[in-house]
């Protein structure tokens, strides 16, 4: 696979700030999505059935309505029909004139057909008279006159379907009320358009509609002041944690040229100290055997002695001053002498009882991890010696199944708490080996619960060498793969 950048990886790549600020965004879109939807939804739900209701009661009280127009028109015309035989044909026309003449309102009137779908009241719609309508549907498909004979031969009831308004001659919806005359085979109803209930339903459905539009804009408003509110926090506090990062950075930089001219200071004064000195008395013995050569004095020899003695120590003196700033023992035998030759030097400079376990690591770390190894041991030791006022230190330096630990514990007096440790500036050799460690990908501990402190440095896997193969098929080890 792949791993190699690329120009569209670079261009989508987001800063810290950035996956903050979506870390606190997506989730707020999403759950105020999530609410919109649900809200919108419900209030739609609960307005549709509103209108539904609103619509059903309106549609009754306009059925009501025929069935009251009915009831006049047949209590008008019921006793010619109760006296008359089913082929009267006077009292037929008598009821006809007498329906004929029942109009109401801009578009009422009263219809008859027979069962054969022969109209024969039409007052308004004069053209239907005389004229077999069987087969009559709507614009919608519904059929007319064959349902209106169905439902009239069961007894009576309603049907609704598309029909011109007289007046206008629009097509418009129309609920009729139907009732039989069966003896004479009549179908005799009534209508009326309810045109004006569909609009009020649909005004209601507009101002529905309308209203969920706004809902959705003052979410929708909400949203981006959220937005804008998590955008302004976070920028304010990315300021913020950026000054006070500066701060600390500046603190930081500030202790590490402090630290440095510390560590000049050191070297200079055991420069001074220990080697000026030295080579001066170097300088003394030679001068005075020069003067015992030329005054053929006997204890030249004994002068140049000691400058050559004075001498070696001040080779020594440099090599202790250059194996603490870099040990050559850690290149050349590895981790664990390097660490053994240091903490026999500590126990006979501070008198305080060190033992050093190690064992042998089935692979090698490598350089990195050698000197890190090193560093936290010997800052570890200088502040044992330093601060904790310990009489015994135990160092161990092994390898377990994630990597290669190193432990150190001392019997002292423990660590002051945190705060007092900033109080007082301190912290910045702990901070180092930690942060040693964790450029390398291993874990730092530091314990001090109570008398005596514990550092635990795991170095992981990732830098233990494996064991190369020679030509005989031996394992063999490089120089640089020893503990």
């Amino acid at each position: 696979m792949d791993t190699r950048p690329t120009p569209f990886r670079d261009a989508i790549a987001l800063s810290y700030g950035q996956k903050l600020f979506l870390l606190a965004t997506v989730p707020l879109i999403v759950a105020v999505t999530v609410i919109s939807f649900l809200v919108i939804g419900q209030s739609r739900q609960l307005a549709e059935r509103e209108i539904k209701a609103l619509e059903t009661q309106l549609i009754d009280a306009k059925r009501d309505e025929l069935k009251n127009y009915m009831s006049i028109a047949r209590t008008g015309f019921v006793n010619i029909y109760g006296r008359a035989a089913p082929d009267d044909e006077v009292a037929k026309l008598e009821v006809t004139q007498e329906l004929s003449s029942m109009i109401y309102g801009q578009d009422g009137y009263f219809f008859v057909y027979d069962y054969d779908g022969r109209n024969l009241v039409a007052p308004r719609q004069t053209f239907l008279i005389g004229g077999d309508w069987t087969g009559l549907v709507d614009t919608n498909g519904i059929p007319i006159t064959d349902e209106l004979i169905r439902i009239a031969r069961a007894g009576g009831g309603y049907h609704t379907f598309d029909w011109p308004k007289p007046s206008t001659g629009e097509t418009a919806r129309m609920v009729v009320y139907v009732v039989g005359l069966q003896d004479w085979r009549w179908v005799v109803g009534t209508g009326i358009f309810i045109d004006d209930v569909l609009d009020t339903v649909a005004a209601a459905r507009a101002e529905v509609e309308d209203r969920i539009q706004r809902m959705s804009l003052y979410i929708l408003a909400i949203t981006i002041a959220a937005l804008v509110a998590v955008f302004l926090t976070g920028i304010g506090l990315n300021i913020r944690e950026r000054r006070l990062a500066d701060a600390k950075l500046k603190q930081l930089t500030q202790r590490i040229i402090d630290t440095q001219e510390e560590e000049r200071g050191r070297v200079a004064r055991e420069l001074h100290d220990s080697i000026s000195q030295i080579l001066v008395s170097v300088r003394y013995a030679l001068e005075l055997a020069r003067k015992r050569l030329k005054s053929n004095d006997e204890r030249a020899e004994e002068s140049l002695d000691k400058g050559i003695q004075s001498l070696g120590g001040a080779i020594q003196e440099v090599r202790r001053i250059s194996r603490d700033l870099r040990p050559g023992v850690l290149d050349d035998l590895g981790l664990g002498p390097a660490l053994k030759s240091l903490t026999e030097d500590f126990a006979t400079r501070t008198g305080i009882i060190v033992n050093f376990e190690t064992v042998v690591f089935r692979n090698r770390l490598d350089q990195e991890a050698r000197i890190a190894m090193y560093r936290i041991a010997q800052e570890a030791l200088t502040n044992i010696e330093r601060h904790a006022e310990a009489t015994q230190v135990d160092i161990q330096l092994r390898g377990n199944r994630k990597g290669a630990l190193l432990r150190i514990a001392d019997n002292g007096v423990g660590l002051p708490p945190r705060t007092e440790r900033r109080s007082r500036g301190g912290g910045l050799g702990l901070r180092n080996m930690a942060e040693r460690i964790e450029q390398l990908g291993g874990t730092f501990h530091l314990i001090s619960t109570g008398p005596g402190t514990v550092i635990e440095a795991l170095i992981p896997l990732s830098h233990m060498l494996t064991p190369t193969e020679n030509t005989t098929g031996r394992l063999v080890h490089k120089k640089e793969d020893v503990i």
